[in-house]
């Protein structure tokens, strides 16, 4: 594809700089977008950016560097962003998994800061930027982990000790909350929003996490085992396999005029999970999100 064929659309993928991030990446650079990675390590970045242009993109890539579990630096990078001008794709990729509870930079637990009011707040900020782009799709990543959930949003920690399988799935169910709302909220307004579930992979985030029993409540210890087994056998394809789901959510003209769509595992539209369609826990979800990351540092 020539540069000059087609006005130039961007893309946005967090987390960018390996495993599903990247072949999310690779996958956008092969439709066309210009696409950046955000990341904390340069040196991936830079690795990153090479195995895209490398395969001769319409575009080169680029790559910020930038701790997304720091509230400051999502502000600063969306900035940074928006300051380029119009947005077509916003693909919130992150994801961490903690064996011991954890705070970010700002206070706040890390599973429930990375997971959900990271790429919250970078959505909220670049809302003018995707809609001076429109039409254009935000995709956020969400995880089957999900089903094991407490629904509780009083406060940004749940009742009960610390496991990080379920506060991550916790996490991922108050992105997901988030991301229905967000498509009824922009319905009619150019921007489409989806979620996609990579069914997992053999990933850094899962590598040597899963193993710990310590990562589950003490009623599922004595399982886990096998449901762990059974977990990764699900989710044991390769990064691009399970980075699919996000480039067809991202890009498939099937989806073209909807929103409010979740693409599951076969790259398919698939029904949300249950919990995140309760307009009780968006709202608590919405409060909460509200307090704990503003759009303006306080």
């Amino acid at each position: 594809m020539n540069a000059t064929d087609t006005p130039k659309r961007t893309a946005v993928v967090t987390a960018g700089t390996a495993g599903i991030g990247l072949e999310t990446a690779l996958g956008l650079a092969a439709s066309g977008l210009a696409v950046t990675v955000v990341g904390r390590n340069a040196e991936r970045g830079a690795r990153a950016v090479e195995r895209i242009n490398a395969t001769a993109p319409a575009y080169p890539a680029r790559f910020l560097a930038t701790d997304l579990a720091s509230l400051d630096a999502v502000r600063a990078l969306a900035e940074r962003i928006a300051a380029d001008g119009p947005l077509a794709v916003l693909v919130n990729n992150v994801g961490a998994m903690f064996p011991d509870r954890r705070d970010s930079v700002d206070g706040i637990e890390a599973t429930f800061a990375v997971n959900h009011l990271s790429p919250y707040l970078l959505t909220e900020l670049l809302l003018p930027a995707l809609r001076a782009g429109a039409p254009s799709r935000i995709v956020n990543v969400t995880s089957g982990a999900i089903g094991v959930a407490k629904r509780v949003f009083d406060t940004v920690e749940p009742p009960g000790g610390y496991y990080g399988f379920h506060w991550y799935g916790r996490a991922k169910l108050a992105n997901l909350a988030y991301t229905l709302e967000l498509a009824d909220r922009l319905d009619g307004s150019g921007v489409s929003v989806f979620a996609a579930d990579p069914g997992g992979a053999a990933t850094d985030m899962t590598d040597g996490t899963l193993n710990d029993p310590k990562i589950v409540s003490p009623g599922l210890r004595l399982i886990w085992p096998l449901v762990r087994r059974r977990f990764e056998r699900s989710t044991s394809g390769p990064a691009s396999v399970a980075a699919r789901p996000s480039v067809f959510a991202a890009t498939d003209g099937s989806l073209t005029g909807r929103t409010g769509v979740m693409v599951g595992p076969r790259a398919q539209p698939v029904a949300p999970f249950r919990a995140a369609t309760d307009p009780r826990v968006a709202e608590a979800v919405r409060r909460l999100s509200e307090h704990l990351a503003p759009l303006t540092a306080v």
